[in-house]
């Protein structure tokens, strides 16, 4: 792993319930809102995604909640299978939960509403934000959300991972801008591109999905370039993985990557300094 840090407050230790980590998942995933006192009951603590990280944050000492997020619209409801969990916190309605296969800037409309609620209802007035994957681009459509109302919500700082800054060759490839044959021969990028296309990119066609890629994130009237300002005040850590990697003359929007996401563009690269200072 690659770690990228802008800046930290070295506190460490328990700390005051008004300030409290939010930890935000990604593309297609399912994730109940928990608190720092209560997860599910049966099950994965907090889903596949969260359940790790929370467990962690809560050994150290932070107050942590997990923002609820569903792979379609609606509230949360009990997971059964892979990631299952159940009797969970009592789930907030759909508009303050993600839809993870919706537009980014909607995913962050309700992230916000979300955020601020907690500062109404749980007294939360500061945020450390955790987005996974496209979890740290909805974190970045809230701050953005949040500024536009007014809210008095306080964003401390965001870590980022694994975030598609730049986007995921696995969207390129569906949009037919980058080639099969940029995995020269890796069965499981050829098997990851070939399928995101087939049962991701196919099955939703607007949305996260195809927001994930190049075209749309980057460039003169990308989605980036109306971020310009959202982070300046903000601390930024970017943490990115490049467990898989081929020598040689290769293509830097696949290799090397985290299996999903190029380390280029989890490490934001590419990325304007008026974006990410």
């Amino acid at each position: 792993m690659l770690l990228l840090a802008g800046c930290g407050s070295g506190t460490t230790g328990n700390r005051a319930t008004s300030t409290a980590v939010v930890i935000v998942s990604g593309l297609a995933s399912t994730t109940p809102f928990t608190t720092t006192e209560a997860g599910c009951a049966t099950g994965l603590a907090a889903g596949g995604t969260a359940t790790a990280l929370r467990a962690h944050l809560l050994g150290k000492g932070d107050a942590v909640y997990t923002a609820p997020a569903a792979a379609g619209r609606g509230q949360v409801h009990d997971q059964i299978g892979s990631g299952a969990f159940g009797i969970c916190p009592t789930t907030p309605p759909e508009t303050m939960t993600i839809d993870t296969t919706g537009s980014i800037d909607l995913a962050g409309e309700h992230l916000a509403r979300f955020l601020d609620w907690l500062r109404t209802d749980k007294g939360v007035q500061e945020v450390d934000l955790v987005g996974h994957s496209m979890g740290g681009l909805y974190a970045r459509a809230a701050i953005r959300a949040l500024a536009e109302i007014g809210s008095p919500v306080k964003v401390r700082s965001l870590i980022a991972i694994g975030t598609p800054w730049q986007g995921s060759y696995l969207a390129d490839h569906a949009d037919g801008t980058v080639p099969l044959d940029d995995c020269l021969g890796d069965a499981m990028c050829e098997s990851q591109m070939t399928g995101y296309a087939r049962d991701i990119a196919a099955a939703f066609v607007s949305g996260s999905a195809r927001e994930l890629s190049q075209a749309y994130l980057m460039g003169i009237g990308g989605w980036n370039q109306w971020q310009a300002g959202v982070l300046a005040d903000i601390p930024v850590v970017l943490i990115a993985g490049n467990r898989f990697t081929k020598p040689g003359a290769v293509n830097p929007a696949v290799w090397p990557n985290d299996g999903i996401v190029a380390l280029r563009s989890a490490l934001a690269q590419d990325i304007e300094d008026a974006i990410l200072p």
